[in-house]
């Protein structure tokens, strides 16, 4: 029977040790994550020691060197399990499964972007055949759209055993995994839940009964599961997921409580000057593009409810303005996602200058046809065509941690207590 081990990648020993506690019924394994061992130190396995006797703890220490001194470290804070890397040298990695038998725990190689995966693997099970390999999908690869079955399959038919798993692994793939696998490793799709026991419980059972139970945390891979996740998650979840990127400046919804998530068909003109804005509506790709025109941020307006009323017909998902737009009392009963930097009674005349298609600038910020925008109550947010895999992955990581802080603070606490944000200040000396 394959085992669940539950990773806690905090850095904040009180959460991690609360939501090991709500897993605890149904885990097998309890990991002590990176980032949790990087902020705690060694305190934080004696921790899960202490609060989990009857449970296996893994430090993920991720050694790649003094492997000796660190398998000690860790075997004598009261871990079972030593995480360290197979990217390492032979000589580490020999020199940790020492270490592990004379302090009485396993060691686990965790094979992190080790690009001869199957020869390396090999090598290791010749020092000692019973070692566990460990598969491994980082987080910032999972949010690239990678997955990690073919890693694990190469292996099983290289006839390497004692195998684990990690890295975007859910209820609705678990059991699948456990045909390979001796250890399924999973964690955000537990440890983000509002409801961990629940979600644990529904790992657990997919384990067991080698079967696929439907999970709400799936990473995106393809165009239309992006749009979904746009749908999905807030301009603030993508921004953080940008590492803070700034909204288009000063463009905001002409009515409260519209959003529009889709592709950007682009539209550079002038003051006024609405030829090219209203040509576009039929040149763009119905139930998908978001018209976006630079109008150069001033007076007069470019757009009306007549050029709305052609949006719904074409099913053009929204319009996204660097200037102005009229007639938005009509426009707003008609329920349609129209961003714009200025309001006003005039328009100008259609003289037929700029184009369509082009790369533009809106509200500050470049915009290319085929972007992806989204626009809320705060604002409006680009993410390049390019990005947007990675960013609309990492844009739900951000949603679903925020529900479970949401979780926490509903429980009596406060954010400020629930993040320790005193101790993790910035300008901190």
């Amino acid at each position: 029977m394959s085992k669940l081990q539950l990773a806690l990648d905090f850095v904040e020993l009180e959460r991690a040790t609360n939501i090991a506690k709500e897993a605890e019924n149904f885990v097998d394994i309890i990991e002590v994550g990176t980032p949790l061992i990087k902020s705690e130190g060694m305190n934080a396995v004696r921790e899960f020691r202490k609060n989990f006797p009857d449970k296996e703890i893994c430090a993920d220490m991720k050694t790649m060197d003094v492997g000796r001194t660190e398998v000690e470290m860790a075997a004598k804070s009261g871990a079972n399990i030593v995480g360290i890397l197979g990217a390492s040298d032979y000589s580490m990695v020999s020199e940790c499964l020492k270490a592990g038998k004379n302090y009485g725990c396993k060691i686990m190689v965790d094979m992190l972007n080790v690009e001869n995966l199957v020869e390396k693997a090999k090598k290791i099970q010749e020092f000692e055949p019973n070692v566990c390999i460990c598969v491994h999908l980082g987080i910032d690869q999972q949010m690239r759209g990678m997955k990690i079955s073919d890693e694990v399959e190469k292996l099983a038919k290289a006839g390497i055993n004692n195998i684990a798993v990690a890295g975007g692994i859910n209820s609705e793939n678990a059991g699948e995994l456990t045909k390979i696998c001796d250890i399924i490793i999973v964690g955000a799709a537990i440890t983000k839940s509002r409801n961990v026991a629940e979600s644990a419980g529904k790992v657990k059972e997919a384990i067991d009964k080698k079967m696929s139970i439907k999970s709400e945390f799936r990473k995106a891979s393809s165009g239309d599961e992006i749009l979904e996740i746009f749908k999905k998650v807030s301009t603030a979840n993508i921004s953080d997921a940008m590492h803070r990127a700034r909204v288009m400046k000063n463009i905001k919804s002409i009515k409260e409580g519209m959003k529009v998530s889709g592709r950007a068909f682009t539209v550079q003109t002038f003051p006024g000057d609405w030829a090219k804005a209203v040509e576009s509506i039929d040149k763009a790709k119905a139930g998908d593009d978001v018209v976006v025109i630079d109008a150069g941020g001033k007076s007069p307006a470019v757009w009306g409810e007549l050029a709305t009323l052609s949006c719904i017909q074409k099913g053009i998902k929204g319009v996204v303005i660097d200037g102005a737009i009229r007639d938005t009392g009509e426009i707003s009963k008609l329920n349609f996602p129209a961003f714009a930097k200025l309001v006003t009674s005039n328009a100008g005349e259609p003289k037929g200058l700029g184009e369509i298609g082009g790369k533009i600038s809106c509200g500050g910020v470049d915009v290319r046809s085929g972007d992806y925008i989204i626009g809320d109550d705060d604002g409006v947010i680009v993410v390049p065509e390019e990005d947007a895999t990675e960013v609309a992955n990492r844009a739900l990581d951000v949603y679903e941690k925020e529900n479970r802080i949401k979780h926490e603070i509903e429980n009596k606490s406060t954010l400020a207590s629930v993040a320790k944000i005193e101790k993790w200040e910035c300008c901190k000396k």
